[in-house]
């Protein structure tokens, strides 16, 4: 198997490990999620679809290419959302009516899956410790490192191409 849908493989898997976390944070260490919580719930989905599509199967150089750049830019979406929960949406009192209150709201996510995509909490009240760091932190690391490597992935895919 190519490197690139190796790394693909892993940005999936790791993305969809991160989901099965936060349910594990919320309905067995009673940590309720907000907006912004459930918003990166979604693009860490969207990722590990993305790259399922990318690595599975026998996939042409070119899905493959497309499926890491999506991946890259959902890795660098989840940056930018992470970020915002952790300077500025932890310090508010309400995250209605923000980016992520709207697109789960205006999906109905949040109606159809509750379980997975509820808001629960105010970003205020979901800004918890984790080993000592904010759990928005996390996501935010780990969204810099499966960003990273789907742009590694997009590099191979794009230089295996060039190579044919």
């Amino acid at each position: 198997m190519a490197r690139d849908k190796i790394m693909l493989g892993l940005v999936g898997i790791t993305s969809v490990s991160a989901v099965a976390l936060g349910q594990v944070s919320q309905h067995v260490f009673d940590m309720p999620p907000c907006a912004w919580c459930v918003f990166q719930r979604l693009i860490y989905l969207s990722l590990g679809l993305v790259c399922a599509a990318g690595s599975l199967g026998h996939p042409t150089r070119l899905r493959t290419a497309v499926s890491a750049a999506v991946a890259t830019a959902l890795g660098i979406s989840g940056v930018l959302a992470a970020w915002y929960q952790v300077q500025v949406a932890a310090n508010m009192f309400s995250c209605k009516q923000t980016l992520a209150d709207q697109v789960i709201t205006t999906l109905r996510l949040d109606e159809m899956m509750p379980w997975l995509f509820g808001i629960y909490a105010t970003c205020m009240e979901a800004k918890v410790k984790v080993l000592g760091v904010e759990y928005g932190v996390w996501s935010l690391s780990l969204f810099v490192i499966l960003g990273l490597t789907s742009m590694a992935a997009l590099i191979c895919a794009t230089r295996g191409h060039r190579g044919q």
